[in-house]
């Protein structure tokens, strides 16, 4: 078995395949400090769960965005699991060629996202991944990630009306049923989820007239479902594309 970890800013997502299937797949908040010892008994209860032989597993694979907690995460891997974990950084085989002004700076998060839209729905895509922020990355027909753009998140962009606003309450993120919005939660809704359907087709819309060609939209992320609901400018959103960039990117590692 391979465990793919991907290392998000909000949480943590786990990811167990059986040769190409994924078998498993769970989650868990990325701001909590933990120790090595406190990873390794996370993961074995998650294990445990799913009936899943922690033996079994062969390699584990890790993309992360958040450097603070990779010494005791990578540890709980070596201690409970017997393993060295890949990291996807520089140098490792992934399939796409960085392109942009520094390729050192782009995140790990979105090589794995481009490599797995890539490999699996062909170039050109333009790769939304509806995070902690939201990024729009371009990969062309040879494999070559050209541009990005980065905004806030639909969650830190809710969390900045009612923090920053006094009376402002906190609310569930979701579409209003009416854009004719006559409270203020409903307001705050259809400002948040409407406004942002309105960026992610402005952004495709100008995207498209930059490369000028048709090409593949591929979104994914958590929250990313509402707006791909909402849309006909999104051609697929697979909420697993991470893990299967990991899978992709792990493959071409081991040869």
């Amino acid at each position: 078995m391979l465990v793919v970890i991907d290392v998000g800013n909000t949480n943590i997502t786990l990811g167990v395949y059986d040769q190409d299937e994924l078998i498993a797949n769970f989650r868990l908040t990325t701001k909590l400090q933990r120790t090595s010892d406190e990873f390794g008994i996370t993961l074995f209860s998650f294990f445990q769960t799913k009936n899943i032989d922690p033996k079994g597993v062969e390699d584990v694979l890790i993309s992360s965005v958040v450097p603070k907690i990779m010494h005791s995460l990578t540890n709980a891997i070596r201690k409970y699991f017997n393993i060295e974990p890949i990291i996807v950084g520089p140098g490792i085989k992934t399939g796409i060629s960085v392109k942009t002004e520094n390729p050192r700076e782009v995140g790990a998060d979105r090589i794995v996202d481009i490599a797995a839209a890539y490999h699996i729905y062909g170039g050109p895509a333009l790769v939304i991944d509806f995070g902690t922020a939201t990024t729009y990355d371009y990969v062309n027909e040879n494999g070559e990630f050209e541009f990005g753009v980065t905004s806030p998140g639909i969650e830190i962009s809710a969390q900045a009306l009612w923090t920053q606003a006094a009376k402002l309450p906190e609310i569930e993120i979701k579409k209003p049923a009416t854009i004719m919005c006559r409270n203020t939660i409903t307001s705050m809704q259809g400002g948040l989820v409407y406004g942002y359907i309105g960026q992610t087709e402005y952004i495709i819309k100008k995207v498209k007239e930059a490369v000028g060609k048709d090409i593949k939209v591929v979104a994914t992320g958590g929250l990313g479902r509402i707006i791909y609901n909402e849309t006909d400018m999104i051609d697929i959103y697979d909420p697993d594309l991470a893990f299967k960039g990991m899978k992709v990117i792990y493959h071409k590692t081991k040869g």
